[in-house]
């Protein structure tokens, strides 16, 4: 069959191409618009056009099995197809859909991720043999823009199209760029998927002429790559051959779309690395005042510096224009680009300097712009449940793309008159913490100083498309976030071999106010514990038991079937202590930490757990000696800021510890491990630091290299009070007074000190 359908080639967010398109359109007026688009989503077309609808926005289609796969398909104001479906309501015309259907567009997606996954398993013979092959050309778009003179190929697109306002010159250009394409592109694969798009798009328009449409009166909306060849010369693709493709089974959805996601700067460029500047472009062709694209650009620039309290005169906008004007002149331009103003605004506005207008620059190129859906548009139900959610919560001021900090008081707020405004900020919290098992990034968790407080939480809020996609995808976990939330928790715990990972997830849903899924982890993590001796493990267990437990009261759950576990939990680590000291210096470092935390839940729960049992095991660990010293050193840092070390008894350790019949090695972590906590306490325990200086004097060269590695290390992390002060206490056991040692502190060193020291600094630790 052949025929010759009007083609409007285009680029797919191009101001120009979308105003020219609408005149072409009321010059031509078709009965049938033609897009390219997913075929599946026609309709979804009336919501797009829809009075209440704000671009920009996105169709996005996603794979309705695990696992996810998505395509996400934007429109902004000024994209020529959102124009041309406007243009078809607006003049009662039919408008469809003409590109491959999202479940075969995800099935090549998916064969594509194969391929590359396969090629990445290729033996080192092959990837020799790959990197020996010449280095591939550049790419069309980067030869185009050298060819002409320009720096890139954006400012070589605006110069040439976007700024090109007679009607046949830019379809016959533009169509003529899609020849030049087809004619240089050489990337087979991506070749290849053109070929079974345009054989589908033909076979679409080839259906319309069969209706018994006249082919003047069908228009067809393509990217201009496609073009050239959407007519009857080539052959469509037949019904065999459409079964024949591999698909994915897949749903389409709408979602609010963001400048910043369509800038380039976040990983979809699509020929628009400034959306708001492209937008500006169609408001100023529209109202047609193009001629003035320059004043207000940089007027723009100048009004974002004098808000943030950066004055600048109206003379430098005018300064700029003519500048902008003449850059343009010098390249055979009719008017300046996008990189002719913002070199103007630089030199003129930011003085020379770009890091002065670098964020006006951002704020009036990329913008902050975020799309809107109206109620009612075909949406997942998680979508319509996150929705429900946020306005119930009070949070919809916060779904924007700029960043905006929440805190929370997860208390009764006995002040307010209904039982959901008085746990309104703890209904919050549980949400958001769903929201973040979910992987939404809508909130991020924003850590606090004092982690000791149970009922203040402070988060980031920041809506991005990337968080409507993850919400979407979500949706193949549950009809709901607390659903989908319940069956990720599910699915983990199904996975989860260790007692530490299933210690988290207790912590996880006790945060998500989710105290089914709470049990269930509580009930893998018991299993999991009767087979464990690993005390980093049973440690980080029992301390995050711990804090499930203490957030019982403020977050409103029982916590009685955890405190069990957690008793067995602390006797299990207790117990494991003098086994997991007999370890070497890296893993000592790692159990300091663990010990801390069976401390604290000692201290925090010690009506509950057996705080005896955890003293002698701390009393037996800090007396051994054939455990590692410097976790010998910290249990007696523990049992003393404990109290359970009396002077007398600390002076006689350590003395037997910094002793001369003791390697230097030993003695010296020993005092590593002591030093690492009540400082304060052992700064006033002058009776320590006078055993230590004997220490250090005994010591022959040999010994005192290895023993200054420790001592190093040990006083590495102190302050210079507190280090001023350890002077000054062997400054009183060497006789010479607090006052004379804190005097030689504050002296230079001489030349031979200079000379010593540097022998230290020039030592190899590493080797001793």
């Amino acid at each position: 069959m052949s025929w010759s359908v009007p083609i409007f080639g285009v680029r797919h967010l191009s101001p120009a191409g979308a105003w020219h398109l609408r005149r072409a359109l009321d010059e031509q007026r078709p009965k049938v618009v033609l897009i390219e688009g997913l075929a599946d989503a026609n309709d979804l077309i009336p919501h797009l056009v829809k009075s209440g609808t704000k671009p920009p926005v996105a169709i996005l289609a996603y794979t309705s099995e695990l696992p996810v796969r998505t395509i996400v398909y934007p429109l902004a104001r000024y994209s020529p197809e959102y124009q041309a479906m406007l243009w078809a309501k607006e003049n009662k015309a039919r408008v469809e859909f003409i590109d491959l259907p999202s479940d075969v567009f995800l099935g090549l997606q998916e064969a594509m991720l194969e391929k590359t996954a396969k090629m990445a398993g290729e033996t080192e013979e092959e990837q020799a043999a790959d990197l020996a092959k010449p280095e591939p050309k550049r790419s069309i778009y980067e030869r185009l823009a050298e060819h002409a003179g320009e720096h890139d190929h954006e400012t070589y697109w605006e110069r040439r199209f976007e700024h090109n306002l007679n009607p046949q010159a830019y379809r016959k250009a533009i169509f003529e760029f899609g020849n030049a394409l087809r004619e240089e592109d050489d990337a087979p694969a991506w070749r290849a998927e053109n070929l079974v798009r345009e054989a589908y798009m033909r076979k679409r328009i080839a259906e319309v002429l069969a209706e018994g449409v006249a082919p003047e009166k069908i228009l067809a909306v393509v990217g201009a790559f496609h073009a050239p060849v959407l007519n009857g010369e080539h052959s469509s693709m037949t019904d065999d051959e459409f079964a024949s493709l591999r698909r994915r089974p897949s749903k389409l959805t709408l979602m609010p779309y963001s400048f910043l996601k369509l800038s380039s700067q976040s990983g979809y460029g699509a020929g628009n690395s400034a959306p708001a500047y492209h937008e500006l472009v169609w408001e100023m062709l529209n109202a047609d005042r193009q001629s003035e694209l320059p004043m207000e650009y940089l007027g723009r620039v100048t009004r974002h510096l004098r808000d943030s309290g950066t004055h600048r005169s109206t003379a430098e906008v005018i300064e700029g224009v003519r500048l902008a004007r003449t850059l343009a002149a010098m390249h055979d331009g009719s008017a300046p680009t996008l990189r002719d103003l913002q070199d103007a605004a630089v030199t003129l506005i930011g003085h020379g300097e770009l890091s002065t207008i670098s964020e006006a620059l951002a704020r009036v190129n990329v913008g902050t712009a975020i799309g809107e859906l109206p109620a009612g548009v075909s949406k997942t139900s998680i979508q319509d449940d996150f929705d429900r959610l946020l306005k119930s919560l009070k949070l919809e001021k916060y779904r924007t793309t700029v960043a905006q900090e929440h805190s929370l008081d997860l208390r009764e707020n006995r002040q307010v008159k209904t039982v959901e405004a008085a746990f309104l900020d703890l209904h919050r919290s549980s949400f958001f913490h769903r929201l973040k098992v979910l992987g939404i990034g809508f909130a991020t968790f924003i850590p606090q100083r004092d982690g000791s407080t149970t009922w203040a939480e402070k988060w980031k809020l920041q809506w991005t498309p990337e968080s409507e996609i993850a919400l979407v995808e979500a949706v193949l976990l549950g009809e709901t976030v607390e659903l989908a939330t319940a069956y990720k928790f599910k699915t983990m715990l199904e996975a989860c071999t260790e007692i530490a990972g299933a210690s988290n997830i207790v912590m996880n849903a006790c945060e998500c106010g989710m105290s089914t899924s709470m049990e269930l982890a509580r009930s893998r993590l018991q299993a999991l514990a009767a087979v464990s001796s690993d005390l980093k493990a049973i440690a980080h267990a029992a301390f995050q038991l711990s804090q499930a437990v203490r957030y019982g009261d403020v977050r409103k759950f029982d916590p009685t079937p955890l405190l069990p576990l957690l008793e067995e939990l602390f006797v299990q680590g207790s117990l494991a202590l003098h086994d997991a000291a007999n370890c070497d210096a890296k893993a000592a470092e790692d159990l300091t930490h663990s010990i801390e935390e069976m401390n604290r839940v000692s201290l925090e729960h010690h009506g509950r757990v057996d705080g005896n049992l955890w003293i002698f095991s701390l009393d037996k660990l800090s007396k051994a000696d054939d455990r590692n010293p410097l976790l010998s050193g910290y249990a007696c840092a523990i049992l003393l800021e404990r109290a359970f070390v009396a002077n007398e008894e600390l002076a006689r350790e350590v003395s037997r510890r910094l002793s001369p019949g003791v390697p230097a090695d030993l003695g010296a972590g020993w005092f590593e491990g002591l030093a690492k906590r009540n400082r304060a306490s052992l700064l006033a325990r002058q009776a320590l630091w006078e055993e230590l200086a004997k220490y250090v004097q005994q010591l022959d060269d040999d010994q005192f290299k290895r023993a200054i590695v420790f001592l190093r290390r040990a006083f590495g992390s102190f302050n210079p009070q507190q280090k001023r002060h350890i002077c000054e206490n062997l400054g009183e056991f060497w006789g010479v007074g607090a006052d004379t040692a804190s005097e030689s502190l504050s002296t230079p060193f001489t030349e031979a000190e200079e000379v010593s020291l540097k022998e230290f600094n020039d030592l190899n630790f590493d080797d001793i």
